[in-house]
């Protein structure tokens, strides 16, 4: 049997056996954790003095490359990682959430990074704006990195996708990672740090594991470090309670299991496919990792005049449910992570059992198949029937976490709501119903109560991910019991671990803080064109203010003509005169090519493709007779660090527009993205 080790500054560390872990399956002993105790200051400061000098080396696109290739090592080793994580309980399909669904993520965050955020390592949370009348005095906002380290306290039922989520939007901030795996199932996520150790892909100090108790490490934090945890709501209160992370003001953010509902909406009968599309669900939810989310629905919330039918419809989905060793044939459900998650569910399904009903438990449920599961942590599907859900609290305090739904009903939608909102805060919500009015009327009312809604109806079924699945790009994390927190949730996640301040100066000084072109800032002309000049050579600030063009009608009926516009404020000499306007005024669109035809270059150079607008506002008319011209600035550039398929490198080049009129006065302003051309080496 062997002892697990933690990967400590840089070493595999511990020998000495110390606490037996389980096969899920059978009961065997598989694995122990050390009994060395950890150094955590030494953890800390290698983090400190290694990490995080070697994470800030790197840039933003360079930290987001470095995850796609992790994403796709991982990928290519996935095997190893799925014959570990059967003994957990796991069928291939619970195991694909968390291995391949944790790759995903990380190739997720790649993405984002390399879309949304710079190159370098501060982030321009603008617009700037001016603080003084004259536009020598503007004020704007920066994310940068913390300069402090993550710890991450994670629970047992995703080994994999639980670490690699809370790391790939952290590393990606330039922020280094102690994490505390829970220990039933830490011999997986012990396998999945040495893949990534073996990988050679992370910069020394950005990944540390710690295998067994966290120790002093709490004690030992620093103003700039923060902590996540995900698991039991009373465990993130006493954690969230340590005297060291109030008095030094540490961020702690949980994320913790909560009874999230799922509602059938009071439009929705036994004929309709959302019927049929809500029993799936609640299944689905009650059996996917042996209900071992803290996603999964807890309650399940039916019109009255329909719960017996639903109770009955769900009865006969999980009697068909075979449970038992994932790795014989036919087998949908695997048993609980470990005995001690089976006593506690069983204790659990007997509090809520009282004055309930068991519509379908243990006593109607086949035996688990397999040789030796008679050892193993299995625990039958179980639907309890709460008929007063009003007077009962049980079923809104008390969660099994396990297969276990208890099913209660409801009068009319507003009770609905406010039943659900009884649990006091949750992850996520559900509610099944092909009425867009209900919708409409219910998700407004939920949304304070639950971090993520999900509206399920015939034609979302046809992609929908289901319930339970956080994605990467939408927040995770809910109010009240579900902790207070947020992860995920795109860039958004990213920017949880960076440092937000406020920047005053002139639009100068915020120009080269920000590394992007401020409007007032000095900018830098030249006789050489801007587009002329290579990704290496272009500088923020680099300008060009153009030559002018006096719009005459002649080129308001030729743009008509081309482009089939023909609306009034154009041609219609009497309406446009009793507009607010008071005259006929050019197409916005002839205002946006007039201008590129003043400041574009026309020859072949690097400017190799112009791929999008953003922030386009037509501030002011343009009339018959108005002179326009245009200042073109290189705004911002990022090295995504990319070669086309002549192996020419290239870069992204945002370069803002301001055209105005003959009184100087702004008429339209945008960013022009484009693609340009690294010298050819």
């Amino acid at each position: 049997m062997k002892t697990l080790q933690s990967y400590i500054a840089g070493q595999w560390f511990g020998k000495e056996a110390a606490q037996p872990l389980h096969n899920a399956i059978d009961g065997s002993v598989i694995y122990h954790t050390h009994a060395e105790q950890i150094d955590f200051a030494a953890a800390l400061q290698f983090a400190r003095q290694q990490g995080i000098k070697n994470l800030l080396v790197l840039d933003f696109q360079q930290r987001a490359a470095i995850l796609r290739s992790l994403a796709k090592y991982l990928n290519e080793h996935k095997e190893e990682l799925y014959a570990i994580s059967v003994q957990t309980g796991a069928t291939r399909n619970d195991s694909w959430i968390d291995i391949e669904g944790g790759a995903g993520t990380l190739f997720a965050y790649a993405s984002i990074g390399t879309n949304e955020f710079p190159s370098g390592n501060v982030f321009h949370e603008g617009p700037a704006f001016p603080l003084g009348k004259q536009g020598h005095f503007s004020g704007t906002h920066i994310l940068v990195p913390r300069g402090g380290v993550a710890v991450h306290i994670n629970a047992f039922n995703f080994p994999v996708w639980g670490l690699l989520e809370k790391f790939a939007p952290t590393f990606l901030a330039g922020m280094p990672c102690i994490v505390k795996p829970a220990s039933a199932t830490s011999y997986l996520t012990e396998a999945l740090l040495r893949q990534i150790d073996a990988s050679g892909l992370l910069p020394a100090g950005s990944l540390q594991l710690v295998i067994g108790s966290t120790g002093d490490l709490l004690d030992r934090l620093e103003e700039s470090d923060l902590v996540t945890f995900t698991g039991s709501a009373d465990t993130a209160a006493k954690l969230k309670a340590n005297q060291n992370l109030v008095q030094r003001s540490i961020p702690f953010t949980a994320e913790a299991d909560s009874l999230n509902c799922a509602i059938l909406g009071p439009d929705v009968t036994p004929d309709d496919e959302e019927f049929d599309l809500f029993v799936k669900e609640v299944v689905r939810e009650m059996t996917t990792k042996a209900g071992q989310k803290c996603t999964a629905i807890r309650r399940v919330l039916v019109p009255q005049t329909l719960l017996e039918l639903v109770a009955e419809k769900i009865s006969a989905r999980l009697a068909k449910i075979t449970i038992g060793d994932p790795r014989v044939e036919g087998v949908r459900m695997g048993p609980l992570a470990s005995k001690a998650q089976q006593h506690d569910v069983r204790e659990r399904i007997a509090v809520l059992a009282a004055g309930n009903q068991i519509a379908f438990g243990e006593a109607q449920s086949a035996a688990p198949v397999g040789e030796g599961v008679a050892n193993g942590a299995f625990v039958a599907p179980t639907l309890i029937v709460c008929r007063n859900p009003l007077e009962n609290t049980r079923v809104h305090d008390v969660e099994a976490f396990g297969p276990v739904s208890t099913i209660m009903p409801y009068a009319d939608l507003p009770e609905a709501i406010a039943l659900a909102a009884k649990g006091r805060g949750s992850l996520v919500a559900s509610l099944v119903t092909k009425d867009v009015q209900i919708a409409a009327t219910a998700i407004p009312l939920m949304a304070a109560w639950h971090g993520r809604l999900l509206i399920l109806d015939s034609e979302a079924a046809k992609e929908s991910t289901g319930h339970g699945s956080p994605l990467p790009q939408l927040k995770h994390g809910g109010p009240g019991r579900a902790g207070g927190g947020e992860e995920l949730g795109g860039a958004r996640a990213v920017k949880h671990y960076l440092q937000r301040a406020a920047v005053q100066g002139s639009p100068t000084m915020l120009a080269a803080v920000t590394r992007e072109h401020v409007r007032g800032a000095a900018v830098r002309e030249s006789e050489i064109h801007p587009f002329r000049h290579y990704f290496e050579d272009l500088q923020i600030g680099d300008s060009l203010l153009t030559h002018r063009r006096t719009v005459s009608e002649a080129d308001i009926c030729a743009f008509g003509g081309l482009s089939g516009d023909y609306f009034y404020m154009h041609f219609d000499e009497i309406a446009a005169k009793e507009s607010p306007f008071g005259k006929r005024i050019a197409h916005g669109y002839f205002v946006l090519s007039a201008a590129a035809g003043l400041f574009v270059s026309p020859a072949p150079g690097p400017v190799l493709a112009n791929y999008g607008l953003d922030t386009l506002r037509f501030v002011k008319p343009v009339g018959i007779g108005d002179t326009i011209r245009a200042r073109l600035t290189c705004k911002r550039k990022i090295d995504r660090q990319k070669k086309d398929v002549n192996g020419v490198g290239q870069g992204v080049v945002a370069w803002d527009v301001e055209v105005t009129n003959q009184d100087n006065e702004l008429v339209a302003s945008y960013d022009i993205l484009t693609l340009v051309a690294k010298k050819a080496v």
